[in-house]
């Protein structure tokens, strides 16, 4: 999967929306080793696809700073960066796990950061 791009022109952070959007969004990832386990890169790419899904805009760009380990109760801080440099903390969290399926709730701050100056 390519790194999604946040579109300059659509996307705008709303705390208050995006915040309200997420709480209790899911999401699901076949790990792809013996330990289940999700790459950053993959739980970026799957937090933006869901955004995307939940809000209806494009993708935005989600970073995650670390792999995700298949625990439930396991959890980890991504970062939602919009167009204009404002970030929201999104945080991760496993729900559960099924073989080499884990199923991870996802939640964002409620309150964006504003641009560094």
């Amino acid at each position: 999967m390519t790194k999604p791009r946040l579109s300059a022109i659509t996307w705008s952070l709303s705390a208050v929306a995006v915040g309200v959007l997420l709480v209790g969004c899911s999401a699901s990832v076949k790990a792809e080793t013996s330990e289940p386990k999700i790459s950053k890169d993959k739980l970026a790419a799957t937090v933006a696809e869901k955004l995307a899904a939940t809000t209806g805009q494009p993708k935005p760009d989600i970073t995650c700073p670390e792999d995700l380990a298949g625990k439930v109760g396991n959890t980890t801080r991504c970062k939602l960066t919009a167009s204009d440099g404002s970030t929201l903390g999104v945080t991760v969290k496993v729900s559960s796990v099924d073989g080499d399926n884990i199923n991870f709730d996802i939640k964002a701050d409620d309150t964006p950061s504003p641009a560094a100056n």
